[in-house]
């Protein structure tokens, strides 16, 4: 067999003469190496109909590997991981995969505690929202639990491929992809998260050039359509609808076109892939921001990227632009005053401690049970004593003798409280040099630090320690030492802390390890974004690829036009 063409793509574009029978992956590497002046022949990937050519032992020919006459080859640079030692490299995966067990455990444990009815060890809660912002509960306490941790995992993924490392964000997004499989399909069906995470799979599958995930990628776009199609409607229009016509998932259909393309070239579907690929370059000409109009925007005071972000998400208009703007500004304010809200509502809850089964107190229920006339300190220990069941709470609230019961346990915590905060005071104060005797006189008799300390301060230092300071008794004179925990209540809640603390006297130690670096890195992914953060891509490497791939289409049409004319 005589000398064959193969059309080159990539690192280096054009015909190659080579003899099929004879030549090796090596050699085919070794000379598309020097041709495209890279650094060796191990820098560069050989992909053919989809599949990365191996070098094998050597020996095998480009014929026995099924490269034919006029095949097409991308060849694309290996990124460089230069002077890693074995040792090394080993320890860095060691630690890599230490590091995405403890995410996951992070997630696990966070979603259970947010999604039960837990009393939160945060001063914030995680909830689920919809577009709009609204709360929204949905399905099962199981449902919950599952979509909170596939977001929580799907938003630390996305910083991962903004910082583009591909790898962890794969992982990441595996780890997301089974906490959502946990969650009733009919549920997930409602959102666009799963989809856009399918998305954001193949997007680093394309990233890391790692054709072998050809075909799982091709299921996985399609999967990504389907529930884009189920959530957002035919063409967008259930979006378009609640979006006000705006144009905010024009960024993600781009980058799902442009993989379709890509996979349907690889798949030697080429009209398919033109087809997909000139429609992505149309979206993305559509998305290009023109300098007048980014200057207009931050002429009037705002950040680039804003700019840039409602200039895309609303079809390059500059009015449209800034009422968006100006309307995610006031949803930021609001979010401000409702995470202000919730966090004074949780310090109420740590007020009234945990049930039994370490819940926090149902503020909705407590609130209901206050409207009918009781005091809401008695209602919030009622509910507390039994689990949140209304019912029970107000048949002890009713009974003449659980309630006088409960108001004893209430006040006997007061005095409790007002100890632990005396002791705590004395301490500090004991700390600043004081002697104790008159520290303890002072605090005692003035009941606040700030007072203590006054009265401290305008004693000359030799106070005698058994001046005519009185210690009034109803503030308690005992020291508490930390062994003593909590008293629990004489009611029916005896096994937990009311005050809301690691658990009563016979739960120590039952409070949960918690990784709280990998927890606020999750967290604090989740807090900054917003209802549009999954559609808030910069499309620059997507218009770098689109015209890479039209490019190896267009190179193959030449190529066939000049063989047909010979």
């Amino acid at each position: 067999m005589g000398m064959t063409k193969l059309k080159i793509g990539g690192a280096w574009s054009g015909l190659l003469e080579v003899e099929l029978d004879e030549w090796t992956v090596p050699m085919l590497r070794e000379e598309i190496s020097k041709r495209s002046g890279c650094a060796g022949p191990h820098m560069i990937n050989l992909i053919c109909a989809g599949r990365v050519l191996k070098d094998g032992d050597g020996t095998e020919k480009l014929t026995q590997l099924g490269v034919k006459n006029n095949a097409k080859i991308l060849a694309t640079r290996v990124n460089p991981d230069h002077g890693k030692s074995l040792k090394e490299e080993l320890l860095a995966e060691e630690e890599r995969s230490s590091r995405l067990s403890r995410l996951k455990a992070a997630a696990t444990s966070l979603a259970k505690r947010h999604a039960d009815g837990s009393l939160p060890i945060e001063d914030f809660n995680l909830e689920l929202e919809n577009q709009s912002g609204e709360k929204v509960q949905l399905g099962s306490e199981t449902d919950q639990q599952a979509i909170m941790m596939g977001l929580m995992l799907h938003a630390n993924a996305k910083q991962l491929i903004r910082m583009q490392n591909y790898k962890d964000a794969l992982e990441v997004l595996t780890m997301g992809e089974e906490a959502f499989s946990l969650c009733n399909p009919k549920v997930i069906e409602m959102i666009d998260n799963v989809p856009i995470l399918q998305i954001d799979m193949v997007w680093c599958y394309f990233m890391l050039r790692d054709i072998s995930w050809l075909s799982v990628a091709g299921l996985r776009l399609a999967k990504a359509r389907e529930g884009i199609e189920r959530a957002h409607g035919k063409e967008s229009s259930r979006v378009r609808i609640l979006q006000g016509g705006r144009h905010v998932e024009l960024a993600l259909h781009l980058r799902l076109e442009l993989l379709e393309g890509v996979i349907a070239y690889h798949s030697g579907k080429l009209e398919k892939s033109r087809e997909a690929l000139t429609s992505a370059q149309a979206k993305y000409l559509q998305l290009q921001v023109s300098d007048e109009a980014l200057s207009l925007l931050m002429g009037m005071g705002y950040k680039e990227r804003d700019a840039k972000r409602a200039l895309r998400m609303n079809n390059q208009d500059v009015q449209s632009a800034v009422d968006f703007l100006v309307e995610e500004k006031a949803k930021k304010a609001l979010k401000r005053e409702e995470d202000i809200r919730r966090q004074n509502e949780i310090m109420e809850q740590k007020r009234y401690g945990k049930t039994p089964l370490r819940k926090a107190v149902d503020l909705k229920r407590l609130n209901e049970l206050v409207s009918i006339g009781f005091e809401k300190e008695l209602a919030a220990e009622a509910l507390r004593r039994n689990e949140n069941d209304t019912q029970k709470a107000l048949d002890d609230l009713t009974n003449p003798e659980t309630n006088s019961s409960i108001q004893i346990d209430i006040e006997s915590r007061k005095r409790k409280r007002l100890r632990q905060a005396a002791d705590a005071a004395i301490e500090e104060l004991i700390s600043m040099g004081f002697p104790r005797a008159t520290v303890v006189a002072a605090v005692r008799t003035f009941g606040t630090k700030e007072q203590a300390l006054t009265h401290l301060l305008g004693q000359p230092n030799e106070t005698d320690a058994n001046s005519s300071v009185s210690i009034p008794n109803d503030i308690g004179t005992e020291n508490l030492s930390a062994e003593d925990g909590i008293e629990g209540p004489s009611g029916s809640g005896a096994l937990s802390s009311p005050e809301g603390g690691d658990g009563g006297p016979l739960s120590h130690g039952g409070a949960e390890e918690r990784d709280a670096e990998m927890e606020s890195e999750l967290t604090g992914e989740l807090q900054r974004g917003d209802a549009f953060s999954d559609y808030d891509i910069e499309v620059i490497k997507e218009g770098e690829a689109i015209n890479e791939y039209l490019a190896l289409l267009s190179t193959g049409e030449n190529d066939e036009k000049v063989s047909s004319a010979q």
